[in-house]
């Protein structure tokens, strides 16, 4: 076990773009691999998940180097230091390593440790709020879950396969994965593993996809012939669910207020072979009038803090700030009100967050219910899902029924 010089350069770069230059950790990650030509599977996972881990402890290596931010290229190279010493490599001879105090680090990692925002590094502020919202038990969990590398997770687009048919394409590759028990589309891969070169992600027979993310879809109900509208798609994973789940009959309404986001959706759409989802623009309140009280099922995966995807978003961690999150829940509730109108009479809505806050969840739902259009709601049920409880993505979903 040892380093090399040309994959650490790489690495050293990559965290100079996230730290500096404020760059995505997934940009930035993909951008690297696409380096050298002539690395193998072992060098770009060497790459892949040197990044991701210097990302994810940032704070903690950061302090025990003793540098602080903005971080000069001196300093990223002692936090790469911490970070090779705390996995067991070997320190090579290089100028730029000179001189690493190796039982220092080793002392002060477990100095440290006992401390849980450096423990778990994070900022300040997050571990207040995680405490204030979920109490210091289940916080302690959950921030200790969110910091595990997040699992890969196909779903089975029923559109084009099944998931027997999948699981024996990819045994073929040497792409092992294991079936979910209560995730009737999903596939773990056992080892981490290139899956978009494939064949079979090119002919569209799977994306991947959370496993929580996947329960949404079924929460909803939806069924063939309806009129389903998707309120917040992005780049559209529920979405392109959904019109598996409707086996393309019926109307899929995507919208989103970024083109960019609906143009990706139109891409992965074609590959899925989903040809029942029309694509909106939210440019003005024209769009949302339009709909109102036209639609079977809504579907609203609302913006929030991202506080259940922190183990596939760890950049986030240092990105997030106090105000955001005070401004995002005041775009849910405006969300919630607005787009809930589109259900018709009879109809069902779903509200869902990336988020494990209770100021972002249920309490959200609450207040809604207490309003005058929310009061034509009744809520049937919700599901609070924890990374630790899990071990996928934190997340949030309620189910409310439009009163006829």
């Amino acid at each position: 076990m040892r380093l090399h010089r040309n994959l650490v350069y790489t690495t050293i770069d990559s965290l100079n773009a996230i730290f500096n230059e404020g760059e995505y950790a997934d940009k930035v990650v993909a951008r690297a691999l696409k380096k050298d030509k002539r690395w193998g599977s072992h060098d770009r996972k060497f790459v892949a998940e040197t990044i991701y881990e210097i990302v994810r402890w940032k704070r903690l290596y950061s302090e025990i180097a003793d540098v602080k931010e903005p971080f000069d290229r001196e300093d990223i190279w002692r936090v790469f230091a911490v970070w090779a010493v705390l996995r067991g490599y070997p320190i090579p001879d290089w100028r730029q390593l000179e001189g690493t105090p190796e039982r220092k680090i080793k002392g002060r990692f477990d100095e440290l440790s006992k401390n849980r925002v450096y423990r778990e590094s994070i900022p300040d502020w997050m571990d207040e709020l995680g405490v204030k919202e979920l109490g210091e038990e289940k916080w302690s969990k959950e921030i200790a879950a969110q910091n595990q590398p997040a699992k890969v997770i196909l779903r089975v687009n029923t559109l084009k396969t099944t998931k027997e048919a999948l699981r024996a394409i990819l045994m073929d590759l040497d792409i092992e994965t294991e079936f979910l028990k209560e995730q009737p589309d999903a596939l773990v891969l056992k080892e981490r593993a290139n899956v978009f070169l494939t064949d079979a992600f090119k002919q569209g027979f799977f994306e991947v996809q959370d496993a929580n993310s996947q329960l949404v879809a079924h929460f909803l109900d939806v069924k063939p012939g309806m009129r389903v509208v998707d309120t917040c798609a992005g780049a559209g994973g529920k979405a392109l669910h959904m019109a598996s789940l409707m086996e393309n009959k019926g109307q899929l309404i995507a919208m989103d207020l970024y083109e960019s986001k609906l143009k990706q959706l139109k891409i992965r759409a074609k590959r899925n072979g989903a040809f029942n989802i029309e694509y909106k623009i939210i440019d003005s309140t024209k769009v949302i009038k339009k709909l109102q009280e036209k639609a079977d099922r809504v579907l609203i995966d609302a913006p929030c803090s991202g506080l259940g995807v922190l183990k596939r978003n760890p950049d986030a961690k240092w990105k997030l700030q106090p105000e955001f999150i005070d401004n995002i829940k005041k775009v849910q509730a405006e969300v919630l009100e607005s787009y809930s109108r589109i259900v018709k009479p009879g109809g069902k809505l779903v509200y869902a967050t990336c988020s494990v806050l209770p100021s972002e969840n249920q309490e959200q739902v609450e207040k809604f219910l207490k309003t005058e259009n929310g009061k034509k709601f009744t809520f049937i049920k919700d599901q609070k899902i924890l990374a630790s409880e899990s071990g996928f993505d934190g997340f949030y979903m309620a189910l409310l029924q439009r009163n006829l």
